[in-house]
């Protein structure tokens, strides 16, 4: 059970992971010894899974965001398990999320250019044996940043 220390600690963690101890202290009024001693518990308890750097996609050059949606024609744990594999093998593929309603599939991925994406999406996922159908959306803005959790 998280108390409101706790969930002040992941508030600041997510704005800035590289917190020390003793900054942490200070923002939760707790001795560095104690504050640390709570981000291990969190993170021995799952709630804080890893540290990551957020890079930005337009000085790598991918300069092209899409989101794709995948409609399977056949359904069944094999045929989801070998989509599972294929879209784990894509770097540009950055996250995957199964869905109700037309889509199965909502894939995030960054692109070099458009011509990287349509070979994604016409070499990689249309010859997969059971997609059926892909409709992608490029984002012309991200008008907010992926944000923190709510705490």
């Amino acid at each position: 059970m998280l108390d409101t220390l706790d969930m002040r600690l992941l508030s600041a963690l997510q704005k800035n992971a590289h917190l020390t101890a003793q900054e942490l202290g200070d923002v939760l009024n707790l001795s560095p010894s104690q504050a640390g001693r709570r981000r291990q518990r969190l993170e021995a308890d799952g709630y804080i899974e890893g540290y990551v750097a957020r890079l930005d996609a337009q000085k790598l050059g991918l300069s092209v965001q899409a989101f794709i949606q995948v409609q399977l024609g056949t359904h069944g744990p094999e045929q989801a398990q070998k989509f599972a594999t294929l879209i784990s093998t894509r770097a540009e593929i950055v996250s995957a999320w199964t869905l109700t309603g037309d889509a199965d599939y909502l894939l995030r991925a960054y692109c070099d250019d458009l011509n990287a994406l349509n070979r994604l999406i016409h070499e990689v996922l249309l010859p997969h044996a059971a997609v059926s159908r892909v409709q992608s959306q490029i984002v012309m803005d991200q008008l907010k940043r992926d944000a923190p959790l709510p705490t």
